[in-house]
């Protein structure tokens, strides 16, 4: 990993690129990529709104480096706003490459998660 570097938040999520998520070059989809990072993003807005969230918006993203098969992607979340029923969190996502000893990152973007009650409605986020 470049010292300068690092990963932003708590590391949320780990998984391992595999050659079913792969095009036939050996990169990994783009929508894999990001459907770890919204799971990664509603493991961590769950967990702070006690419940059920689903996500209403994903905003700035855009890739810079291909995960290739065999790559652990490390997903990072950091919670930077909670409204009365909304959790915007900035998510990025690191490819470890086992291989070479690097981490590096891949993308990142802000994702925008709802708090839902039992009948699917918005809920108030509850405080800390």
């Amino acid at each position: 990993m470049n010292d300068a570097a690092k990963p932003t938040g708590e590391l949320t999520l780990r998984t391992l690129a595999m050659p079913t998520d792969a095009n036939p070059a050996g990169d990994i989809f783009g929508g894999w990529v990001m459907s770890q990072m919204d799971l990664a993003s509603g493991i961590r807005a769950g967990e702070r709104a006690h419940g059920r969230v689903v996500t209403a918006a994903v905003k700035e993203m855009a890739f810079q480096l291909p995960v290739k098969i065999g790559d652990t992607l490390n997903v990072y979340t950091e919670i930077t706003r909670v409204g009365r029923t909304s959790i915007t969190l900035q998510v990025e996502a690191w490819a470890h490459r086992a291989r070479h000893r690097t981490l590096e990152k891949v993308t990142a973007g802000t994702f925008i998660m709802v708090a839902l009650d039992e009948d699917g409605k918005p809920s108030p986020v509850p405080a800390e």
